[in-house]
């Protein structure tokens, strides 16, 4: 017999198909971990299946004691009470590896987007542009004659170095600790953040969020003026009201953001600038990285089911 597994988020069809075949599957609405727990109880589930919403300490003490696994189908594992997990005896597990390229791609669209003034430009032909441009209106900025900056030069960050390095950009980058040379790529690194931000003309944030901003009114006085960021890491690393400052007043001439610091209610002064390039957090938000997200998740699954532990196991 199948072993029984609830799903509590709307995966792509071939890993709905894939769940479907491997297990016996009940799949709740998308993000409601209270209806997840409560079909685990009924069917004696030994895994549930999450994306992002927030897996609490209550909800832990409510699993029934047949879970053995909350797989989270995400890179970034912060929306789930790890010590509430291990309190429970509990693993979880999430799926490193396979946004690499998908989140990369993002923040070249981001930078390109913040760089050309895509918004303003899409909202032109919104209007239904009628009218020609002045030689010197709506001019954007070029990439290829800047430096880029990158924030966390984990996979995510080395990918888009290597993406920003066929638009001919000169890469330097900022990490805890320097990267062997054959995965600098000739990148140049600097021990100090700030030391960095003098040298950057586009700043890239890669890194993982630690809950205090990274980017503050400080360092983003450091840039030099009419620079431009780019966040797809996580939005509590910039703090948005020296950010929305400094998008007014020219000290940055365009921002590109994929995350924010509240979602999805996100600051709304940020959607009435026009040097604001945003989108929803659909960093990974790729068919083919989805899937792939899925079935890494549904792997953790079968490994447990199988009697081992999951192969991308947190705690």
């Amino acid at each position: 017999m199948p072993h029984p597994v609830v799903i509590a988020t709307s995966f792509t069809d071939p890993a709905v198909a894939f769940a479907k075949e491997r297990f016996d599957v009940q799949i709740v609405a998308e993000g409601d971990i209270d209806a997840a727990i409560d079909a685990a109880a009924a069917k004696q589930a030994e895994a549930i299946v999450v994306f992002v919403s927030k897996v609490t300490a209550a909800h832990f003490e409510r699993m029934p004691k047949s879970v053995k696994l909350v797989a989270t189908a995400s890179v970034g594992f912060d929306h789930i009470d790890l010590a509430a997990a291990k309190a429970a005896g509990i693993w979880v597990s999430n799926t490193p590896d396979v946004l690499t390229d998908a989140t990369a791609d993002m923040s070249l669209f981001l930078m390109l987007g913040a760089c050309r003034r895509g918004k303003e430009m899409a909202q032109v032909m919104a209007d239904g542009w009628r009218r020609g441009f002045g030689f010197n209106e709506l001019l954007g900025l070029d990439v290829s004659v800047r430096t880029l900056g990158i924030v966390g030069m984990g996979r995510i960050g080395q990918a888009i170095a290597r993406r920003a390095k066929g638009f001919g950009m000169k890469i330097i980058y900022h990490n805890r600790n320097r990267l062997p040379p054959e995965l600098e790529g000739g990148a140049t690194y600097y021990a100090s953040l700030d030391e960095m931000l003098a040298h950057t003309d586009v700043l890239s944030l890669a890194a993982p969020g630690s809950g205090v901003p990274l980017i503050t009114r400080e360092r983003i006085a450091l840039l030099p003026r009419g620079a431009v960021l780019v966040n797809i890491g996580r939005g509590s690393l910039v703090d948005e009201d020296a950010l929305i400052e400094a998008l007014k007043s020219g000290q940055l001439a365009a921002a590109g953001l994929d995350v924010f610091a509240a979602e999805p209610a996100y600051d709304l002064r940020l959607r009435d600038l026009p040097n604001a390039f945003l989108t929803p957090h659909r960093g990974s938000g790729a068919l083919e990285t989805r899937t792939a997200m899925a079935m890494r998740a549904l792997q953790n699954v079968a490994a447990v089911v199988d009697g081992g532990e999951p192969g991308d196991r947190v705690v």
